[in-house]
């Protein structure tokens, strides 16, 4: 069973910044995925930055340009750099990972951006 433990949320400032940070348990292949989901109140979690492999990474078009996503293999590591942060960016962000066919899930951290 991975587990994901997510760090890095909190308030912050329009056009501010922050960075998530997750870390996994066990290790997750380079060749399947991890990266963000957020949630806002009232509506469906939906992806903000997912790495899979040596592909590009995907990204929703509401944060292209503004979040870069990395990971860090040797360290079962995977990161989301914000900038420019906007009030409709505040949700509570997700890390995910899927290993062995089995999707895991952090316990979600905030991220209230004020206006």
């Amino acid at each position: 069973q991975v587990q994901l433990v997510e760090s890095g949320g909190g308030l912050v400032q329009a056009g501010g910044s922050l960075t998530l940070s997750c870390v996994a348990s066990e290790t997750i292949f380079a060749s399947n995925p991890m990266g963000w989901y957020r949630q806002a109140p009232g509506k469906q979690r939906e992806l903000v930055a997912r790495r899979r492999g040596g592909r590009d990474p995907d990204y929703a078009d509401s944060v292209r340009g503004r979040f870069t996503i990395s990971r860090d293999n040797a360290k079962n590591a995977v990161y989301l750099q914000m900038n420019r942060l906007k009030p409709e960016d505040t949700a509570v962000y997700y890390c995910y990972a899927r290993d062995s066919g089995n999707d895991y899930w952090g316990q979600g951290t905030q991220v209230t951006v004020s206006s």
